[in-house]
């Protein structure tokens, strides 16, 4: 036979599906746990693969949803029915039937292994060529008899290139093959080797026959006993026999199973389709299926016969087996027996002595005790200070609040007798403080905190209740006193057996002459080692630090009351510390002022000076013009009466610098100590220097500095640029009225105070001076001055690179950031008011302080190139918020990263972020800037674009040229005067 292999291989197998009358499948009893393995193993994994999709693969394994129990097995696509349907085989099992796609899953690749079952073919054996359909489905009846769930031997003779192996078949030393030829189902063939051409074309012709339907559906699919052959078969009932039951699914597939199929008559095929020499008479046919039926049942009982004495046998093995090892037990019980209990004795003691400096739940009754036994107590003292400083304070707030002299004065005298009293409650509170323990005290509960948060975690609130303590502390001598308990049985029941050792011994020993009743010794032997195992076994489950639910309900409970407690008695120390530090100070400036007032003459003679030099700086500006159109001009006499008037400049300066020393010397006593101040000498201007956060200066005047006129930025404002100790400062002025000076020194100090809390880490100006002009109605904020570093003047002329845009843009979202933490919005970020200072460090310019936010937003200076900076929020009339500020920003940036690329507007007024080639990381910033959910000034910091960006300050060169207007290096207020 081509492709064929002889062999002589031999196996025992059990049938699980008949094709015809020579030809099954069959498994091998020694697979019988690989297939349970293998469906408990697709059970869990087929109903989460994905269904086969397209063309399926016909030399692949996939897993199928078999239609009768919808489990699932292993199977290989045969045909492609249509595109909702497929034929497969059942490989593990022989039998096939048509699926839905949706029921073939893929499969692991730990399941492309080989099958299960493999397909038999009888040696030697034919379907002769004239066998009608009858004959054909009594053939198969038969066989199906003889195989089907039957331990049958396999010899193996040979195998086909399909796989198909051809073998002698023998059950219970029956000749499977001879069997089906006495029959009549099948014939010898002359040359067994070369039987596959035939037999192929007798299944053809036999089909034909059988089946006239569409070809493209399964042969099998039209019978009316289909199901019965199509179910997945194997040899779980003989593992477990006894387990059948027709009630449950399992034991109604295998009744399915063990059925013998009966004949069905086929639609439209009569006895004249059938040749004369294939009939037989219909009395024949009847005995004939009665023969079969018969020598099927004593097959039957004969196998229940063979199975009944191997269940037998194997019985009889087991109970030889239990008598032996009952037999072995017996003769080493004693020793086991005492093995087993020094054993467990020897685990005790080490138990024992693991715990034996160990004290159950005593961190915790500790903790407790410290809680409640060495809590401090709020000094009597502590009350009384506390009413007499709230009295102290609403007087120092009514004299701040008070513009009448007269009631000033009534004022003064009050709170100058409360001071007195609040001096001596001051002394008394810090006498009692200083007995009291509290860094030491502090320390404790921190360290105890820490302790036992170690052990039970982070602490929770707990309610203020005082049995939680009561109800531990009973539950733990509880769990004590049954500790003890258990120790001491065990104790007794291993004393009792060490008495029951020391009597035995002096039965056995010769040469005492001692009598004992050797019945009682010994017969109690038994019951007292039961007794010592169940003690110590006692002793050894006793876990005290195993608890269920209720006692760790109890043990947290404690464990949160006691943090309870702690948190609230460090909040007790925390703020009597703090008013300890706030009474050493009122004491240490008590004693310095207590009945005397500040005197402000420094300030005064101060300004005494600085308006004599001012005066001599006048005459010495009218002698320079003067001289200059004099007919005796001579440089050598106009550079002395220059160096002059710059030592006179720079000696006001200095005592400008003092005065300001004198001012916020006199701020702070004001806002401590003396709120009357400002009203007892309105001459110093106190109280306008607090309103404009220190900027305010009377003493400095735009006249008297060598001030040169901006002409070419002064299109809104008057702008005068000068030079201070080699230091260029600009000057803008802006026009004011009565009721506007008050709204713009509000907004200058609020934009100062938050510029001033960060210092040279704001990103922002840093305002130096806000001065007064006497002969015009303009308030000049004087700010450094660097030409040439705004952005526009940047991009015009060099344009910043990716890096040095991104180090910028980081110092402007830092600017931004600091002005929206205090609740400002710029509504004025645009090319000429944002500044890189060396081409590093980003600056947030000032803007309009006459202005509002709204004003500041809709001017037309809010255009960069071609992209407006206003926010679509804005342009439907909403008000200026930081969201706005953010666009703007997003804006820049955007433009600094685009450079020259052309790009286009959407309807909302948003550039196309999408069609420009940048960065990826900057493109997904600007997007987050341009959406309806913008990100804050401090998400953009944190952004990735600037993790890497360098916000180092850098400190221009003086000279350096830079831009006008809101751009400026923050410096400290006095950096000029210094």
């Amino acid at each position: 036979m081509d492709g064929d292999t002889e062999y002589d291989e031999v196996e025992d197998v059990v049938g699980c599906h008949v094709e015809d009358a020579v030809t099954f499948w069959a498994q091998n009893v020694s697979r019988c746990n690989d297939l349970l393995k293998l469906s408990c193993a697709l059970a869990e994994a087929c109903p989460q693969a994905n269904a086969v999709f397209g063309k399926p693969d016909f030399g692949k394994i996939y897993g199928g949803c078999f239609s009768e129990d919808r489990c699932w097995y292993r199977c290989m696509v045969q045909q492609v029915i249509n595109n909702e349907k497929c034929q497969v085989l059942y490989i593990d099992y022989g039998n096939s039937e048509v699926l839905n796609r949706s029921d073939i899953v893929e499969i692991p690749p730990k399941f492309q292994c080989p099958s299960v079952a493999k397909k038999y073919r009888l040696w030697g054996l034919q379907i002769p060529t004239d066998q009608n359909l009858n004959m054909f489905d009594q053939g198969k009846k038969f066989l199906s008899s003889l195989v089907f769930e039957k331990e049958i031997k396999i010899r193996h003779k040979a195998k086909r290139e399909d796989g198909t192996i051809l073998a002698q078949a023998e059950y219970e030393k029956i000749d499977i093959g001879e069997e089906v030829a006495k029959a009549r189902f099948a014939e010898k063939c002359m040359s067994p080797g070369n039987t596959k051409d035939v037999e192929e074309k007798k299944v053809d012709v036999m089909q034909n026959q059988r089946w006239k339907k569409k070809a493209s559906v399964p042969l099998w699919v039209n019978r009316s006993d289909h199901t019965l052959c199509s179910i997945p078969r194997g040899r779980f009932d003989r593992v477990a026999p006894s387990a059948r039951n027709q009630n449950s699914p399992r034991g109604h597939m295998f009744a399915l199973k063990g059925r013998v199929l009966a004949s069905t008559s086929v639609p439209g095929t009569s006895l004249a389709q059938i040749g004369p020499d294939q009939k037989l008479s219909e009395e024949e046919e009847i005995l004939q299926r009665e023969n079969v039926n018969l020598f099927k049942r004593q097959k039957e009982l004969e196998l229940q016969v063979q199975h009944l004495k191997r269940e037998l046998k194997r019985e009889k093995e087991a109970s030889r087996k239990t008598a032996e090892s009952f037999e072995e037990n017996l003769r080493t019980y004693i020793g086991t027996k005492m093995r087993n209990l020094a054993a467990k004795v020897k685990v005790l003691k080490e138990a024992r002595h693991t715990h034996k400096d160990s004290h159950f739940g005593e961190q915790l009754s500790q903790a407790i005790e410290v809680v409640t036994e060495g809590c401090l107590t709020v000094p009597c003292s502590l009350e009384k200070l506390q009413k007499i400083w709230a009295e102290y304070d609403l007087a120092q707030e009514r004299i701040q609040l008070c513009r009448n002299v007269d009631e000033r004065d009534e004022l003064i005298t009050k709170r100058d007798k409360v001071q007195q009293s609040l001096y001596s409650a001051v002394e008394d509170f810090i006498l009692e403080v200083d007995q009291m323990p509290l860094s030491e005290r502090s320390r404790t509960l921190q360290e105890l905190s820490a302790s036992l948060e170690m052990v039970y975690g982070q602490g929770s609130e707990a309610d203020d209740c005082k049995e939680v303590f009561q109800q531990f502390f009973k539950w733990k001598n509880a769990k004590m006193k049954k500790l003890i308990c258990v120790r001491n049985d065990t104790d007794t029941a291993l004393q009792i057996l060490a008495d029951w050792f020391s009597g035995t011994l002096k039965c056995f020993d010769l040469m005492s002459e001692a009598s004992s009743d050797l019945e009682k010794v010994v017969g109690s032997v038994d019951e007292i080692l039961k007794k010592a195992e169940l003690a110590v076994c006692e002793e050894l489950d006793t876990d005290l630090n195993e608890h269920d639910e209720a006692e760790k309900e109890i043990i947290m409970s404690a464990y949160h009351k006691v943090i309870y407690n702690v948190r609230q008695e460090q909040s007790v120390i925390t703020v009597i510390q703090n008013r300890y530090l706030a009474s050493v100070e009122f004491k240490k400036q008590a004693r310095k002022w207590l009945n005397k007032r500040p005197d402000i003459s420094n300030l005064l003679s101060i300004k005494k000076t600085v308006k004599n030099l001012k005066a001599q700086l006048r005459w010495k500006l009218v002698e320079k013009n003067n001289f200059e159109e004099s007919d005796d001009y001579s440089d050598f006499e106009m550079t002395r009466i220059k160096e002059e008037i710059a030592d006179l400049r720079n000696r006001i300066l200095q005592e400008i610098s003092k005065e300001q020393e004198e001012y916020e010397k006199l701020t702070y006593l004001v806002q401590k100590w003396f709120p009357e101040l400002p009203l007892l000498y309105p001459e110093a201007g106190i109280l306008n220097y607090m309103n404009s956060g220190g900027l305010l200066t009377c003493s400095l005047e735009r006249e008297l500095l060598d001030a040169e006129p901006m002409k070419e930025l002064s299109t809104k404002r008057p702008l005068v640029c000068s030079e201070i100790r080699g230091q260029k400062v600009l000057l803008k002025g802006y026009s004011v009225d009565v009721s506007s000076e008050a709204k713009v020194i509000e907004r200058v100090a609020k934009y100062h105070r938050a510029c001033d809390q960060q210092k040279e880490k704001s990103g922002l100006l840093q305002l130096l001076f806000l001065l007064f002009c006497k002969s015009d109605p303009l308030v000049y904020l004087m700010v450094p001055y660097y030409p040439g570093a705004s952005l526009e003047a940047l991009q015009a002329d060099t344009p910043l690179t990716l890096e040095e845009a991104l180090k910028v843009m980081k110092g402007v979202a830092q600017g931004l950031q600091t002005l929206h933490g205090a609740n400002i919005v710029h509504g004025s970020l645009h090319g000429n008011n944002v500044f890189a200072v060396n081409r590093k460090q980003g600056i947030v310019g000032d803007f309009d302080f006459t202005k509002s936010e709204e004003q500041r937003a809709a001017a037309n200076t809010m255009v960069v190139s071609t992209l407006s900076l206003v926010s679509p929020e804005l342009k439907m009339g909403q008000p200026a918020s930081p969201a706005s500020d953010m666009y703007a920003y997003g804006c820049l940036l955007f433009w600094l990263c685009v450079q020259n690329q052309e790009f286009g507007i959407k309807e909302d007024g948003t550039p196309e972020v999408d069609m420009v080639v940048m960065d990826d990381k900057v493109k997904r910033l600007l997007l987050n800037l341009f959406c309806c959910n913008r990100l804050t000034a401090e998400q953009v910091l944190r952004d990735d674009c600037f993790l890497a960006a360098d916000a180092i300050p850098v400190s221009p060169q003086p000279g350096e040229e830079h831009e006008p207007g809101e751009e400026h290096e923050p410096e400290k207020t006095d950096f000029f005067f210094k």
